[in-house]
């Protein structure tokens, strides 16, 4: 089961996966608030779930704001690409820049390689390498109920910026062809921001992705 947030002035989505079991994963934690913090804490406390795994797809701002909080809250170490340390090293300047300062989590990190599994009581998350839109991006991919956790890299009739510091245009489409568009059409796709899509749609529809 899937629970978003749509969290801080940037709407990014904060994902909750969680099983039968009540295991469950926090992944891109982007509360800026702490109404948001709280709205976080409330619903786990109200479905009994216990988080196992706290998870960044990558490392920019808004994808970061609910780290620290994560971290204190439920003890949980950060899981990363260890490409992505420098990104989040370099967040809180993007968060004074952006006017939104904030505390950057500085626990402990676990890093994840392609292949990776993250098990969730009975239920696998597989770690997918695609960068492009930062050096270190990596989805989140559960092969059994055909879903993956994107991040910043394949919306709805779109796709992921690349002109950040660390982007790269053709890897992001090379990231998108190799490793998400060889799934089956009916794998949803939850990105960072913005509605749900399918791998079908977007191999159809998507105009960033037409006639590669």
């Amino acid at each position: 089961m899937i629970k978003v947030f749509s969290f801080s002035p940037i709407q990014e989505n904060t994902y909750i996966v969680y099983n039968e079991q009540l295991d469950c994963c926090i992944i891109d934690p982007g509360c800026y608030f702490p109404a948001e913090e709280d709205t976080l804490k409330r619903f786990i406390t109200d479905q009994h779930l216990r988080p196992k795994y706290l998870l960044n797809t990558h490392c920019h701002l808004d994808h970061v704001f609910g780290n620290r909080y994560v971290h204190e809250t439920w003890q949980l170490p950060l899981y990363l690409h260890p490409k992505e340390v420098l990104v989040l090293e370099y967040a809180p300047k993007s968060g004074e820049r952006w006017n939104m300062p904030f505390r950057n989590y500085e626990g402990p990190f676990n890093f994840l390689q392609e292949g990776d599994i993250i098990n969730i009581g009975n239920d696998k998350l597989e770690v997918l390498f695609a960068p492009g839109h930062s050096p270190g991006h990596i989805c989140f991919s559960c092969r059994d109920q055909q879903f993956v956790i994107g991040g910043y890299v394949l919306f709805k009739m779109s796709i992921g910026r690349t002109d950040l510091p660390g982007g790269d245009h053709e890897l992001l489409l090379k990231s998108i062809r190799e490793k998400l568009f060889v799934l089956p059409d009916e794998v949803k796709i939850y990105p960072g921001h913005g509605e749900p899509t399918t791998i079908g749609f977007e191999k159809k529809h998507n105009p960033f992705l037409q006639d590669r």
